[in-house]
């Protein structure tokens, strides 16, 4: 196991997916091979969540009222990843959206953690990890320009619905919810994420991206009870294992989780932000100086690559730990993305890395 010479790796966090086949096949997997260095497992996002997202423009083309845009599939995985708008004369508050999917998947999945931990594969105390999508996420990659400012309540009360499933389902003492901010990034970074971000806010869906991000994060926080664990994964994106822009630094970071951590009403449980796999540098972590995060808040730094195994994350380790002196580590994003045989090999290297809680 590795430890820095100027730092503690306080245990590692798992963003959410994890390539294997199966729910069980991730939580034991994640269970066996990271033990006490993991406070919370998630299933590993199996099943068409497998590329995040890109499962619900299917789902919501489902709708009576909507229909997709373009005549022919846009593929990302198999999955068709056209947007959907609202038929014109259709009235938006007649729109009934179908289950998302969330639901379902944690409870069947809870099911397969509880079982685990019964038989003693994962340790008492571990929470059950459910990884959500924020509604911009989905709204601004999969509903057209024109009906975004329309269609947000209706997807986030969709949305807040299943979560309510969910808190009703699992036991709060079990579940720690993560709210996935990626593509507010791509907002406040203009950098656009299938359009150019102009065309986020000109049709009126957003006045000030940044107004309109803490906004919508602090209602996310408000969501979650206080007996059940929340923290925000954040994000670049992870397409091929690709940013939709590489970020200049960690300033816009620490302005998230310093402006959500100063409003927030609730305490916030962990933050994981990404770390490319180029910057060892100091200039990109030196903004963490200025991060100020509550006193329970655990800090998740996505220093691990399978690119570069361990070496690779050593240098990023001891780049941060020049600015923060503790914290736990992670992948940047998701491993749903990297190559099938090198699943277990990303998890052993948070094994070889991490100290145990």
């Amino acid at each position: 196991m590795y430890m820095s010479t100027t730092t503690a790796v306080r245990g590692a966090h798992l963003v959410g997916s994890i390539r294997l086949p199966d729910a069980e096949t991730a939580l034991r997997s994640a269970a066996e091979i990271l033990g006490g260095r993991l406070k919370r497992i998630p299933d590993g996002e199996p099943g068409e969540r497998f590329h995040w997202i890109g499962f619900q423009p299917g789902r919501l083309s489902t709708t009576p009222g909507l229909e997709r845009v373009g005549e022919q599939p846009v593929l990302v995985g198999g999955l068709d990843v056209r947007a959907v708008r609202i038929i014109p004369g259709t009235d938006a508050a007649t729109l009934q959206l179908p289950p998302l999917g969330y639901a379902q998947a944690a409870i069947e999945s809870y099911a397969t953690f509880a079982k685990l931990r019964a038989t003693g594969t994962i340790a008492a105390g571990t929470r059950f990890q459910v990884s959500l999508p924020t509604p911009v996420a989905v709204i601004g990659s999969f509903v057209a320009p024109e009906d975004r400012a329309t269609f947000e309540p209706i997807y986030t009360a969709k949305l807040f619905a299943e979560l309510d499933e969910i808190l009703a389902a699992i036991p709060h003492a079990d579940l720690a919810i993560q709210w996935d901010v990626a593509i507010e990034f791509a907002l406040i970074e203009n950098a656009g994420y299938r359009v150019p971000m102009t065309a986020w806010w000109s049709d009126g869906w957003w006045d000030d991206a940044w107004s309109g991000v803490i906004e919508r994060s602090i209602e996310l926080l408000s969501r979650v009870p206080s007996d059940v664990e929340v923290g925000f994964h954040l994000c670049y994106g992870d397409v091929a294992e690709t940013h939709f822009v590489e970020p200049t630094d960690t300033a816009h970071l620490v302005r998230f989780a310093n402006a959500v951590t100063q409003v927030a009403p609730r305490e916030i449980n962990w933050v994981h932000l990404p770390v490319p796999i180029d910057r060892d540098d100091a200039a990109y972590f030196a903004p963490l100086a200025n991060l100020e995060l509550g006193e329970a808040t655990e800090l998740y730094l996505g220093v691990v690559h399978r690119q570069d195994g361990v070496n690779g994350a050593r240098r990023r380790i001891d780049a941060a730990a020049n600015v923060v002196p503790a914290f736990g580590i992670g992948t940047e994003c998701g491993i749903g993305r990297a190559p099938d045989d090198s699943v277990i090999e990303i998890l052993e290297l948070h094994r070889d890395l991490a100290g145990t809680w």
